[in-house]
């Protein structure tokens, strides 16, 4: 891959203040990464037990793995699209798996609902608040990047060809016959 791809893939025009945003959901996954591995029963493998996904423990592992990385890398800016892409990848299984099911009132496609006092479209709305904040923050980031307090930032400002027009006039001043 040449260095212009890398830095398509780095840049970044957003605002500095960018990084508020890059804070609140880098911290939010790693917090919920790190929670699956600290409380399995609640959070993690028992969770996705009772939502009813093959494999719980491996799944829950895998999405704690990438919840805490790719979490850690928003919050540094590092790769932040990149790091975006599995981020949206588990919002929209998580609002899938979990929230449709609530939707509806009852188990979907062998998901399972969870007990709550009311279902339909409010109580949906109710329990998806952080998944759609956390999806739309995703998105956000994905298409603007990490902004100008990144690393992704300041690896463009590094890999920037250096002084093209101090270039040109060293090339005309050494022709001989120039002044």
């Amino acid at each position: 891959m040449d260095r212009h791809c890398w830095q398509r893939v780095f840049a970044t025009r957003a605002p500095a203040s960018v990084i508020l945003i890059r804070l609140l959901v880098g911290f939010v996954f790693v917090s919920e990464g790190l929670q699956k591995f600290l409380y399995p029963g609640d959070v993690g493998t028992g969770r996705f037990e009772k939502i009813g996904f093959a494999a719980p423990d491996a799944m829950a592992n895998l999405v704690a793995c990438f919840e805490v990385a790719c979490g850690a890398m928003l919050v540094l800016g590092l790769l932040t699209r990149t790091a975006t892409i599995p981020l949206i990848v588990v919002m929209l299984t998580a609002i899938v798996t979990t929230k449709l099911p609530i939707l509806v009132g009852h188990d979907l496609w062998g998901l399972h609902v969870r007990r709550l006092s009311r279902y339909g479209f409010w109580a949906m709305a109710h329990e998806a608040r952080t998944d759609w904040a956390m999806l739309l923050g995703s998105i956000f980031l994905l298409i603007v990047g990490g902004g100008r307090y990144s690393i992704d930032a300041r690896l463009v400002r590094l890999c920037r060809p250096r002084g093209r027009a101090r270039h040109n006039n060293d090339t005309a001043a050494a022709k001989p016959g120039r002044d």
